[in-house]
């Protein structure tokens, strides 16, 4: 008998969750495609053309590329090709122009050789996903002044920018819950400190104490350096939402039978926290986590954006952002803003598969 076909009174809670979350096909879908995200990211360096350094100067600044089942002579094919560019100067404003060369078409191929990488750190490889033969190139989201692929440094981009909320939102989650449930569980004295605590730190401005920061992080840090700092100060300002949230779970549940009865079985402290309490609660802190995560990856791009967060050479969606400040550079070069899209879908997506946790955990939809 399959879980399908099981009675709902049948069903542990776990399979019931996993079946109202399924049936929200917003939710369900939302979930796949954040696993692709994931994906694309983890193996950016078999994915991606070229690596985020890898410079075109003979295409720079230029648009996104498409590819066409067309070739030279106008007749379908079975596969795809990339219409040739050439870049000219304009005679009168001396702009960099870009036009397709309807006389050549570059072969897509796909399990290319190119530039070196070691994927995952483990293996040493060459091989790409896709790539342009000969002496052809392939930009699909365009290039920057440098003329390095923007589709490359996106991937590298969210890969940065996804382990920072990753790393920021443990942190907070771990600190979250034990600050929140000892204050819960606790009380008293302890309880009146944490809370003035979580006061002060949600009081602060977030703007300012960056400008602060900023200033005090030495400009001889390495990129890793500065990468730990955002992601500690990341954490250290996303606990208090979380832990506020468990201590008012923890202090509702006090006189519920399940921990009353684990009082009188002589369940220690920590025992009754972890194995009867957390888990009562442990789909709500799911939706926060999902909502802190988009909160924490926001912060990062923004703070990259404005300078500062984390700087050149680290390749965050932030600091790709950079270059599209003024009016003129989105103007001349709207691509730049390609990588701000990837913020927008991992917040709209985080938010749809918090929607469906929370159903889920939802006690009455089963």
């Amino acid at each position: 008998m399959t879980a399908i076909d099981m009675n709902p009174t049948e069903l542990s809670r776990l399979q019931l969750a996993r079946r109202v979350f399924h049936g929200n096909r917003l939710a369900s879908i939302s979930l796949k495609l954040f696993a692709l995200l994931i994906a694309l990211a983890v193996f950016a360096e078999f994915i991606a053309p070229y690596s985020p350094q890898e410079r075109n100067r003979a295409y720079s600044d230029g648009a996104p590329m498409g590819i066409t089942f067309v070739n030279e002579e106008g007749r379908l094919q079975p596969w795809p090709l990339v219409p040739a560019r050439i870049t000219s100067r304009d005679p009168v404003t001396l702009k960099r122009v870009v036009r397709t060369d309807d006389t050549e078409r570059w072969n897509l191929k796909f399990f290319v050789r190119g530039s070196n990488y070691e994927l995952l750190g483990l293996f040493q490889s060459d091989l790409h996903l896709f790539g342009v033969s000969g002496d052809g190139y392939l930009h699909l989201f365009g290039t920057d002044r440098l003329g390095r692929d923007i589709f490359s440094r996106t991937l590298f981009a969210f890969r940065t920018s996804l382990s920072i909320g990753v790393a920021a939102v443990l942190t907070a989650f771990v600190l979250g819950v034990a600050i929140g449930g000892m204050a819960g569980y606790l009380r008293g004295w302890f309880d009146t400190v944490i809370m003035r605590i979580i006061e002060f730190i949600q009081s602060i401005p977030t703007l300012p104490l960056w400008l602060t920061v900023a200033a005090a992080v030495p400009r001889d840090w390495t990129a890793m350096q500065v990468y730990l700092v955002m992601t500690v100060i990341l954490a250290l300002i996303g606990w208090t939402t979380l832990a506020r949230r468990v201590r008012s779970r923890v202090i509702s549940m006090h006189t519920d039978e399940h921990v009353l009865a684990g009082k009188l079985a002589g369940c220690s402290s920590t025992r009754l926290f972890l194995r009867h309490m957390l888990p009562a609660f442990t789909g709500y802190l799911i939706v926060d986590l999902t909502l802190a995560f988009s909160t924490i990856m926001i912060a990062e791009t923004s703070l990259s954006f404005l300078g500062l967060g984390l700087r050149e050479p680290v390749v965050s969606l932030g600091v790709m952002l950079l270059p599209a400040q003024s009016i003129s550079a989105i103007m001349l070069t709207p691509w730049y803003l390609i990588p701000g899209l990837f913020v927008v879908v991992v917040v709209l997506l985080l938010n749809f598969i918090g929607d469906g946790v929370r159903d889920a955990a939802d006690p009455a939809n089963y």
